[in-house]
This record gives structure tokens, sequence and C-alpha cells, in this order.
């Protein structure tokens, strides 16, 4: 059930409790904060997160606030769709108003029941089943031809650099998203799996043929997209269109995401701050910046916008840079992921996101429709 918050008092723009005690809304926030879903006593839960540390129960915090300060009702989100739909319209005034109430009146030091520490809490994926996921492949210059010889390598990059062409985009299921310290399973007799870093940006608004140069407005937050990849491929016969990208992308586990969304107020422009970096069983594997991009962020968006209308929570990942597994430029060797791995992927200004890597059981006989072992 979509709420719409009631109409709010005007803001002054400093925070003196008086201002907030008569509104409940602000124009600016004490301290950023992130946004994510959180396990909490059992039940899926909108949370803010403060410091990388506190997770503050968004609903029980305004109910307390508003009873303690007199604050006109709101109506929180039940989900984070919900928030970010309503997050221009009236919920960012409050949640603004929240953290600066909270941040003054020492609330972090002395805890709340609605205040947490982030390892009581089950750090779901901020978005547990979005709507649509788009991925960009191969958007980073270093991650061009990684398994070609060098010379081959650097005239792909020329030409690419020569002609970057449009984005190519391609879908991922939304079963395959995973939260935070959650299990990426290696598919029964698969054992080619592969790693990939992505800044992905959550949509905040519907947009259709938004042009590069506003895409960025259209944005609600950032947060962090593991692609995992099945690079073992289809058994030949039968049908192929070449590459089969749902086989290789769209597996459960597939998706990791999290561990939580930083609104775009508190990010900068991705353009500027992007550094991503992830990390397998304490060996660094990929580190880039958003110069190495063929196509900014802005015009992943416009072209993704062109495809199809991107609605409040979807999904674009912006692609990954050189370093994974398959690549022999960085390492001289492939490498894939083994049961027992930890990958560790950060994105600075966001988080970090860690993942276990285990073997998923056989599933017993088929009738042969189904992906075989690896050879």
């Amino acid at each position: 059930m979509k709420r719409t918050l009631l109409t709010m008092l005007p803001a002054v723009a400093l925070y003196s409790s008086v201002a907030l005690a008569q509104s409940g809304t602000a124009t600016q926030s004490a301290e950023p904060f992130k946004v994510g879903t959180f396990g909490i006593n059992g039940e899926e839960t909108v949370g803010i997160v403060l410091r990388d540390r506190f997770i503050v129960d968004l609903e029980e915090a305004n109910e307390a606030l508003e009873a303690a300060r007199s604050w006109p009702e709101a109506d929180m989100p039940d989900d984070m769709i919900e928030l970010i739909e309503n997050y221009e319209s009236g919920l960012k005034g409050r949640i603004y108003a929240l953290v600066s109430d909270l941040v003054s009146g020492n609330a972090l030091t002395d805890r709340p029941d609605y205040i947490h520490l982030v390892g009581e809490v089950d750090t779901m994926a901020p978005i547990p089943q979005p709507r649509l996921i788009m991925n960009t492949a191969v958007n980073f210059y270093s991650h061009i031809a990684e398994s070609a010889p060098a010379e081959i390598r650097e005239q792909r990059i020329a030409a690419r650099r020569e002609n970057r062409g449009v984005p190519y985009m391609f879908l991922r299921a939304p079963s395959s998203v995973i939260g935070n310290n959650d299990t990426i399973l290696i598919p029964w007799g698969r054992t080619e799996l592969d790693w990939e870093i992505e800044l992905a940006t959550v949509m905040g608004a519907p947009t259709r043929y938004v042009p590069a140069t506003e895409a960025l407005d259209h944005i609600f937050g950032y947060t962090i997209l593991l692609d995992i990849s099945d690079r073992g491929g289809r058994p030949e016969g039968g049908f192929s269109a070449g590459i089969d990208w749902f086989v290789m992308k769209g597996q459960d586990t597939f998706g990791p995401m999290g561990p939580w969304i930083v609104p775009r107020e508190f990010y900068g422009n991705p353009m500027e701050q992007l550094n991503q970096t992830l990390v397998v069983d304490g060996q660094q594997m990929q580190q880039a910046d958003a110069s190495d991009m063929v196509h900014s962020v802005g015009e992943v968006i416009e072209y993704a916008s062109s495809l199809v209308t991107v609605m409040p929570g979807d999904i674009i990942g912006t692609g990954t840079s050189g370093g994974v597994g398959m690549g022999t430029s960085v390492r001289g060797e492939q490498v894939w992921l083994v049961a027992g791995d930890r990958i560790t992927a950060t994105i600075d200004g966001i988080g970090t996101l860690e993942m276990q890597v285990e073997a998923a059981p056989n599933p017993g006989p088929g009738t042969g429709a189904f992906l075989p072992p690896v050879e």
C-alpha cells in the first residue's frame, strides 16, 4: 500500500530544537546517512544507517519522536521502494529531522531500543528483489580483451577509444540478488565462476529518454553490485546464438548487492568520486576509478532509458574494470572462485560488501535438460 506524507510546516534553515519540535521536517541533515533493508527481530525493516555503525529502525524512531516532540504524524515506508518513491515528496525532510534530532540528542551514545549496532542485525540487499536490473558489459577500458595477447588487446582498446559506440546492456534475474554476508553458490559441476565489482545506480523517478547531462538528477542513490559470472558456457549442440548471458549472469546468488544505498546528495558526482576495489581472500584483484570508464554514468542511464522506462528502485550497473578472473592481463593466468573464498568489495563513500563462496550440492539425476558440469 502506498503511503502519502501529511502536509508539514516549512522548516527553517537552522536546526533549533524549536523548529524541529514545530515541524518535524528539515531542509538539511545534521550528518550524512545511508538507507537499507535489515532483518530486525525477524522482520524485514527499512533502516537509516549512521556512521556505518548504527542502524535506526525508521518506523519505530519516527513514532518515538512524534510522541516526544509533538511532530505531525507521517507514515513511514513499508519497504525501500516506497521510501524511494516518497523521498522527494516530503519523506526526505522527515528523515533529515530524525537524523538531526538523534545526533543532537546524543541518541547514538545512549541508544534507545530502535537504534541497533550493525552487527546485531541482518543486513539484507537494500532492495531484496528489484523490478529491473540492467548491467553494462565491458564499460571500462581495462576490461577490454583481458584474455587476449598484449598486442591484440592494445589494438582493441584503441579501436574502442576511436569508436565508443553505445553501451551494451543486459538483464539479470531479480532472483539472483542476495545481501551482505550471504553465500554465493557455485552451481553443481561448474568450475569457472568469476567476479566483477560494479557501481550500481538506484533510480529515483520514472525515466524515459533522459539526456546524459540530466541523468544523474534521476538517480535516488548508489550501491555496490557484484556481477558474478559463470564462464563455463553452454554444452555443444542444439540452438546457439553466441554467448548465453542468462547462464553466465542470471543464476541464483549471482547478484550480491549492498550493503546499503547512499542517497545521491551524500555521494556526489560518481564521475569524480568513484573508487572501487575487489579483494579475494586478501589479494586485491580489481581497482579502478571513473577515469577508466568508456561511457559515463550519465551516458549509461541515457542509453538504458532509451530502451525501457526505468522506474524508482530499478538498478542499473555501470560496468566493471580489469582484473576479473578470466583475464590474463593482470596475473598472467585465469583464476576462478572456489568454495571457501571470501570476497570483499568496496566502493569509497558507500561501504563494503562481504560475501562467502560455497559449492552447491549435487541436485541428483535429471533428464538431460539441465546445465551440465564443465568438463
